[in-house]
């Protein structure tokens, strides 16, 4: 117990899911939490629902019931004025930020040549410029209190080989490697560790595909060899919110430009 004792994080994405799990595994390690998720639907490209703010509360009584403070606040990661909000809302509550997790993300499937512009634009929009919005947000605070940190930037199994059929996210999820090992370099300076983290299929996140799983396998023979992994068909949100605990914690004090690979032996499988 308390490996991020008298932390505060910044969670986005954590209505449910892996963020909502990040958000109770730190909390139950000592750490103050700030969770943030949009909270409505924000576009008819997307398969499922998206989290709603009934979710967003619960995952903040999850929080309390540890025993540590948490505030929610409703911010899209696609405006940065709304993060720069949930930043100010952090410091007016707790007075600085020790570590950020850019979790939210969004996906959908399709050929790369029949994506619509609306599916590419959202799916590139929350998962890399929103981890861009998230880090530009709290960084320039971060810098203030001298104290360094961490942030913590989901990316996934597919932000490191080329799966399909959705290479909008792919594309997405590669990304956010690429804005964390900049980063990495550029905030070494301020002693603020910059990581990812690399799931392989989650369970219970809420996000679906739209189409039955096996049935995508069967249509797409590279997405079924992709979602084979040595381990176990998927991992479950804590194994990833452990991951996240450690890149939070000073145990990982000179850990930083990871790619940390939560898959089951995904990406490293012949």
């Amino acid at each position: 117990m308390g490996r991020v004792q008298g932390q505060v994080a910044l969670i986005t994405g954590a209505a449910r899911g892996q963020g909502r799990s990040h958000a109770v595994r730190l909390a139950e390690e000592g750490a103050d939490v700030v969770v943030t998720d949009v909270c409505h639907d924000i576009s008819d490209a997307l398969p499922y629902s998206l989290a709603t703010k009934e979710q967003l509360e619960e995952t903040a009584e999850l929080v309390r019931a540890t025993g540590r403070r948490c505030l929610a606040v409703r911010a899209d990661v696609r405006s940065i004025t709304e993060l720069r909000a949930a930043v100010d809302a952090a410091h007016e509550e707790f007075g600085r930020i020790d570590t950020v997790v850019a979790n939210a993300g969004v996906m959908s499937i399709g050929a790369a040549w029949e994506l619509s512009e609306e599916a590419w634009d959202v799916t590139v929009d929350v998962n890399l410029k929103g981890a861009w919005n998230t880090v530009r947000a709290a960084v320039p605070g971060m810098i203030e209190a001298g104290e360094g940190g961490s942030i913590v930037i989901t990316s996934s199994a597919a932000g490191i080989r080329g799966h399909v059929p959705y290479a909008h996210y792919v594309a997405s999820k590669h990304g956010v490697v690429g804005l964390m090992k900049a980063l990495s370099n550029e905030l070494a300076p301020h002693r603020i560790r910059v990581n990812t983290v690399h799931p392989t299929g989650v369970s219970d996140t809420g996000i679906t595909v739209g189409v039955p799983i096996e049935e995508l396998a069967a249509r797409e023979p590279l997405f079924g060899l992709a979602a084979m992994n040595p381990l176990a068909t998927h991992v479950e949100p804590r194994d990833v919110s452990n991951a996240v605990l450690f890149l939070a914690s000073d145990e990982s004090r000179y850990v930083t430009g990871l790619q940390f690979t939560v898959d089951a032996g995904s990406t490293n499988k012949p």
